[in-house]
């Protein structure tokens, strides 16, 4: 399954945008408001859990500087990414766009499609004023 997140341009440079989403404490700022828990786990790994929904650790799996994060599931069944493009468009404008990719059988794939897409848009919308 992979999703994406509509495109979100930031009056950030693609380098304050990278080092923002580097910094793993960060995204507690990004999650929905019916977000029931966020804890920090080391410095490149967090949990967090939305209401009615189970608990998911990430953990930063790779970063190309000013250009890709990506946060992977840290344990659990489920193996999934949340990938961060980011475009410099000048040097004080950039553009994110979130992707979400992972195998699921698709009676999970159904189950999950909605709540993650909104997920990841949630994500990128509250990029603008959080960055």
């Amino acid at each position: 399954m992979n999703l994406e997140s509509p495109k979100v341009t930031l009056d950030k440079s693609a380098e304050a945008t990278f080092n923002f989403l580097s910094d793993v404490k960060n995204f507690e700022s990004l999650m929905p408001e019916n977000i029931s828990k966020f804890e920090v786990l080391e410095d490149d790994k967090f949990l967090f859990a939305l209401k009615g929904m189970p608990e998911i650790v990430l953990k930063k799996k790779e970063a190309i500087p000013n250009s890709k994060i990506v946060l992977g599931a840290a344990g659990g069944k489920l193996d999934f990414a949340l990938i961060g493009h980011i475009l410099e468009i000048d040097a004080n404008k950039s553009e994110v766009q979130l992707a979400f990719s992972g195998e699921f059988n698709a009676m999970m794939g159904m189950m999950i499609k909605g709540p993650i897409t909104k997920f990841i848009e949630t994500l990128a919308t509250n990029m603008k004023s959080a960055i």
